[in-house]
């Protein structure tokens, strides 16, 4: 088990501007083609999981999404590539090729090639959380680095995008332009993972064309049941811990956001922390399907847009992943506007 907690004093951490790139492809999730080799019951799951489109190229690019998000968030703050000194890409679950690195293939499309760039990752949608603490450390340890860009694109793993009995996939990249001021306050994180569960799922691929891989999960019933048990504990704890360092309970928070899996998962972390998610959770879910890490600021970003949540709010970013790993974060909305 790894606890982890963005420090407190000298390096604040903000949100400076974030940018998300879609494809123009719009899918309706019930004609994806790999539902006709579900059994009936799959293809009910699949069916009950609140997902009715995603976003969706023949063929992802996982860089290509993740580049045009950072062009956005960029160009959102008014500065240019050339002006980025720190690039953390938030990596793929299936790079495109091995031995070659996709961070700096994104440096190069984006043009930030005087900045320091590597991956984090490692863990599914909670990498968000490990990539946060890496842009803290680079702005604690360097006074005069200015921001830290980090970037991600969300792309299947498999030719099938749906994850039986998980989710569906959908394409999207995302972008946080990270600096020690913005409109977006960063007040804490905590960070735990399960190294018992770091296979429940996977994707077999040595000697196996990749038109054949699929995702598999090893044990469903220890992810219904036993994994379940054990999120609803972990999140409980996480939660009251980061809470209490604030000296707040759950009715301080403006408003909880969480990754987008299922209507289902919404239902199990509103009943298992006596919460409500915010209805950009499920107007996102519906429509874009999941979006790996970048899910949940999406998700906060749609709500600032929608005035689900304003200036001097605070609200919790709720993460999980089958990995298994969990993080809760804590975020501020200052007076400075969102754009």
């Amino acid at each position: 088990m790894t606890v982890s907690r963005v420090p407190e004093g000298p390096a604040p951490l903000a949100v400076r501007a974030a940018g998300w790139q879609f494809p123009e492809t719009v899918r309706d999730t019930a004609r994806l083609p790999e539902l006709s080799d579900l059994t009936p019951a799959e293809r009910g799951v699949c069916a009950g999981l609140g997902i009715e489109h995603i976003r969706a190229d023949d063929v992802p690019d996982a860089a290509a999404l993740a580049t045009g998000a950072a062009k956005r968030a960029l160009a959102t703050a008014g500065l240019t590539a050339a002006e980025v000194r720190a690039l953390v890409v938030v990596e793929s679950r299936a790079p495109q090729t091995l031995l070659s690195s996709e961070a700096t293939r994104i440096q190069e499309l984006l043009g930030a090639r005087d900045a320091v760039t590597f991956s984090v990752g490692g863990l599914g949608c909670v990498s968000i959380a490990p990539a946060l603490l890496t842009a803290r450390g680079l702005l604690a340890a360097d006074p005069g680095l200015g921001h830290v860009l980090v970037a991600h694109g969300s792309t299947p793993a498999t030719p099938g995008r749906y994850r039986h009995p998980v989710t569906v996939n959908g394409d999207g990249g995302g972008a946080l332009l990270l600096s020690r001021t913005g409109p977006v306050r960063v007040l804490d994180s905590v960070q735990e993972t399960d190294g018992r569960y770091w296979n429940l799922f996977e994707v077999a691929f040595r000697d196996v064309p990749s038109a054949q891989w699929r995702e598999r999960c090893q044990e469903p019933a220890v992810y219904s049941f036993q994994l379940a048990v054990q999120t609803r504990n972990r999140l409980t704890t996480l939660l009251d811990k980061l809470l209490a360092r604030h000296g707040m309970t759950r009715t301080d928070v403006a408003g909880y956001l969480t990754q987008n899996l299922s209507v289902g998962s919404f239902g199990f972390t509103e009943e298992s922390l006596g919460i409500t998610v915010l209805p950009a959770c499920r107007d996102n879910l519906r429509e874009y399907g999941h979006l790996g890490p970048n899910d949940v600021f999406f998700n906060l970003y749609t709500a600032l847009e929608r005035k689900e949540l304003g200036e001097g709010d605070r609200a919790v970013l709720i993460n999980v992943s089958p990995v298994a790993a969990w993080s809760v974060l804590l975020v501020e909305i200052g007076a400075e506007p969102v754009r």
